[in-house]
Order: C-alpha cells, then structure tokens, then sequence
C-alpha cells in the first residue's frame, strides 16, 4: 500500500472500519472491510472482495452524475481496502439543529437535489443518513459511504431510499422532521420532475403501511 503513516481509527461500522492517515502527504480516510466470523468464509470473501470494488466505482459515477464525492486513490482488492480524499468539513448531522430556519431549508433543498441527481443516473446509495453527507469549507455537500449502494432505476428501489433518509431524520433531526423532508423532496423534484416526485412520495407511504403492517403482525 505504502506511505501509510499514522492511521487513526475514527469509526467502527457493522460493515467496514474507518481509519483517518496521512498517505504520500495527503490527509486520507482508509476503508478497510474486516471479516466476519458470522459467514462461511467463502461467501465472506465474495461479499467483500464484491463491496471492495462496487463501491469506488459507484463513488466515481455518483461524481459524474455531478454529485460531489471523494476521490479514490487506492483501491486494494486482496486487502479489502479503499484509500480516499478526506473531506474537509463537517458533517451535516452536526449542522442541521442548530441551523436556521432557512438554513435547514436550503440545505435540505440542496440535499434532495443531489439525491435526484442520484437517482436519475441509477444509482441507489444505500444509507442516505445525514452522517454521510459532509458540508465542506467550500459550500459543496459531499456524499459518503457508497458501501451499500447499487445501480437501479427502480421506483422500489428510489422509496426505499429516501424512506431511509426520512428515518434518519425522524432518529436525528425529530423537531424538524416534516419542514427537512418536504425540503428534501421539493429538491428532489426539481431534478426529476414532480410525477415522480410523487411516484416516489407514494411509494415511500406504502414502505411505511408495509412496515406499520408488519409490527402489528409481530404484535399480534
């Protein structure tokens, strides 16, 4: 891998731990998949050498579909791991409560356009949190983590993508809930027109029935 110096861990994930280090002079996040003892070691092998290599090239078209993303330096297929650009800035959880009013607005207007940008090119991010999404010190919203992402234009797929955005709004941003996601889906219309912007809003409220369905089931 070489030039690695002084990695620092910063996160432990369900699928991947993150290491911040400097790399022939550059600040970087390094991405390492470890295994996982729960899976037949072949299929672990698959899963991650699979991730290890979908996942840059997800990060490379989100960029192309003018959604901005790291840069990859490095990607390490036997070592199941991904070198890249460290975002300076800061995490848009940490901003969204104590922004104003209109702040959160734009943010939020901004955030559903570049899903819509997402989207419109095909790709599904997996775990649109606003953990992974990083203001940066130049203004530019950067998304994260492709880790679980996929290609599709599925409208199944497109709501239950932003159904995760909406719970993780509800789990983080809860007092700001209703006013950040019509923001968000407002954006996300502008980009892909407002028939699918409410193709999408139903399909979410039937993922939310089906789920409200399935809790009474279990409750049963």
């Amino acid at each position: 891998m070489g030039e690695m110096k002084q990695p620092l861990l910063i996160k432990k994930g369900a699928e991947a731990s993150l290491y911040l280090a400097s790399w022939h002079g550059r600040k970087v996040i390094m991405k390492k998949r470890l295994p996982k003892k729960y899976r037949l070691s072949k299929l672990d092998e698959q899963i991650k050498t699979y991730r290890t290599i979908h996942e840059p090239q997800l990060i490379h078209e989100a960029k192309k579909a003018g959604v901005p993303t790291p840069t990859i330096f490095l990607v390490n297929v036997k070592d199941a791991t991904i070198i890249m650009e460290f975002i300076e800035g800061r995490q848009v959880k940490q901003l969204l409560n104590k922004a104003s009013k209109s702040e959160r607005q734009i943010l939020c207007l901004r955030i559903g356009e570049l899903i819509g940008r997402l989207h419109r090119y095909g790709i599904i991010h997996g775990d649109l949190t606003t953990s992974n999404m990083i203001l940066s010190s130049e203004g530019k919203i950067f998304f994260v983590d492709f880790g679980l992402g996929e290609k599709s234009k599925e409208l199944e797929a497109r709501g239950v993508d932003l159904h995760l955005m909406k719970r993780a709004l509800q789990s983080t941003h809860f007092r700001f809930v209703e006013e950040c996601f019509n923001a968000v889906i407002e954006g996300y219309s502008k980009v892909l027109g407002s028939e699918t912007g409410k193709n999408v809003l139903d399909k979410i409220r039937e993922i939310e029935r089906r789920g409200r369905y399935i809790a009474e089931r279990k409750a049963d």
